[in-house]
């Protein structure tokens, strides 16, 4: 007997909706049982038969067997039913394609605009009015490339691939590894392992030249990467420092922080904490600098004179 509280339940997802999710849950399984798609959705056994129904009508093949073992066994694993999106999600998809647009470079060579355009051809005229109205709607402030490196799409395939790279950095021929890939404030970055000086490091991507894949060389594993990176983070940032934030200044931090940077309230009083390698001195100054009379530098004393020297150098100019 199907109760109120699971009609109230039923409803709080649209049925297309639902059977999309469906879909997508069946996806990698070979059985299933009415108990999974019940549990897994919050519907009724009534409802979880309809739902089977309309699966099998829209091309899901799947045979029964009775007894303790038995089930829906699923034909064929590989689901070719299209998957349909709600307006909200098909509005996400061009937001999210639209924010993209902005970038001068992206290690994908197709346009996002000719991608748009692709998707909008498979819309009704009603969904493509209410994305026009969207985009139209809704603002957002993009941060172009400050500069478009050359090989982005070299990287990422040496990524996927788990493949060395040739390439020359800072006018020195190298050959690394590259765990991935990270846009920030308009620059591309990625994080390397050096074979040469075995250290890791993070480079930026429109520094790196001639890039060119080196399959000769034996790579690391994902896991190796990953135990290098922990590594480096863990003992390279062996310099510690904490400064007092204003609200504005944890706003400010929020915005903008780093890996080795991290964020302690004690006593309604925010601190900005954490560690730095020697070479990132003269960033660390920069950094501090961005966030204006928003900071104090509590410690170390080194950190805090060269700070001062720098505000110093500003109101010399003046």
């Amino acid at each position: 007997m199907v109760t109120i509280y699971d009609t109230i339940k039923e409803i709080k997802m649209n049925k297309a909706e639902r059977l999309n999710q469906e879909l997508i849950f069946l996806s990698n399984k070979s059985i299933f049982h009415i108990n999974d798609l019940v549990t897994e959705f919050q519907i009724s056994k009534r409802t979880a038969l309809r739902d089977i129904t309309d699966l099998e009508n829209m091309g899901l093949s799947f045979y029964t067997e009775n007894g303790r073992y038995g089930g829906f066994h699923i034909v064929n694993r590989q689901l070719l039913i299209p998957v349909t999106f709600n307006l909200e999600e098909i509005n996400a998809i061009f937001f999210a394609l639209n924010a993209l647009s902005s970038l001068s470079a992206t290690p994908f060579e197709k346009p996002y605009n000719h991608i748009s355009d692709k998707l909008m051809a498979t819309l009704t005229k009603i969904q493509q009015q209410a994305v026009i109205k969207l985009q139209k709607s809704v603002q957002y402030y993009k941060i172009p490339s400050i500069s478009a490196p050359l090989d982005l799409n070299i990287i990422l395939q040496s990524i996927l691939e788990e493949t060395a790279l040739n390439l020359t950095f800072h006018n020195k021929k190298q050959t690394i590894q590259v765990s991935d890939l990270l846009y920030r404030h308009g620059i591309w970055f990625c994080n390397i392992y050096n074979f040469e000086s075995k250290n890791w490091a993070t480079y930026r991507c429109d520094q790196m030249k001639n890039c060119s894949p080196n399959y000769t060389q034996t790579t690391l594993t994902h896991t190796q990467m990953q135990e290098i990176q922990d590594d480096y983070e863990k003992n390279y940032h062996n310099i510690p420092f904490e400064c007092s934030l204003t609200p504005l200044g944890v706003e400010l931090f929020q915005k903008n922080n780093y890996p080795n940077m991290k964020l302690k309230q004690v006593d309604r009083q925010y601190y900005l904490y954490g560690g730095y390698n020697q070479e990132e001195f003269n960033y660390m100054i920069q950094y501090l600098l961005s966030l204006g009379n928003n900071v104090k530098i509590n410690y170390p004393q080194a950190l805090k004179n060269s700070y001062l020297n720098e505000l110093q150098k500003i109101i010399n100019q003046y």
